[in-house]
């Protein structure tokens, strides 16, 4: 567990710069933007951590540039699942590993959701599947974690402010770590 833990907060402080072409935050400041809007609306420890921790396959991959523009889908949403689940358990990895789908079922279900994505997003989408259909809708709301998976998305689509960073690099990357050792704490007790 501490070593994981360790592994993660690296990838932060040595990836947490990167910046995917059209997007105007880096990784760390985008993670830490859908984390606090996970606390600010009330989330669990969990469902805090995942959505701190959803893009953190795209850091996992270490993949040069940006996927996109090249026509490459990075399956970051299950790199990262598959990373996060042994240490903090599907609460937290689930919504990671469906945080891609719901972007799908948002896209399907809410009409004006497609404008608001940002162009890496909507490039993504593409690779990833584009729109659900109505079966694949109705399959995606029997998920388990359904409901945090497309908070999650939310959150993921509005923490994309360049000028919204309270904190400092460090502080930032302090919360994530205290988060880390409290959710991987619950899951053991």
């Amino acid at each position: 567990m501490q070593k994981m833990i360790g592994t993660l907060l690296a990838l932060y402080e040595q990836g947490g710069d990167l910046v995917y072409a059209g997007e105007s935050v880096t990784q760390l400041m985008h993670a830490w933007q859908c984390g606090r809007l996970a606390e600010k609306s009330g989330a669990s420890a969990a469902l805090q951590l995942a959505s701190w921790l959803h893009d953190v396959g795209h850091l996992w991959a270490n993949f040069e540039g940006t996927p996109t523009l090249r026509g490459q889908d990075d399956a970051h949403e299950s790199i990262g699942a598959h990373v996060l689940l042994p240490v903090f358990g599907p609460a937290v990895s689930e919504p990671v590993r469906l945080h891609v789908q719901a972007k799908r079922y948002l896209v399907s279900t809410r009409e004006t959701y497609a404008r608001k994505l940002t162009p890496d997003s909507v490039r993504s989408l593409q690779l990833q599947g584009g729109p659900m259909g109505p079966q694949a809708c109705a399959a995606f709301e029997e998920e388990p974690f359904f409901a945090d998976a497309v908070k999650l998305r939310v959150w993921d689509d509005l923490g994309n402010k360049s000028s919204w960073f309270e904190d400092t690099r460090h502080d930032a990357l302090d919360h994530l770590m205290q988060l880390m050792h409290r959710v991987a704490q619950e899951r053991v007790t």
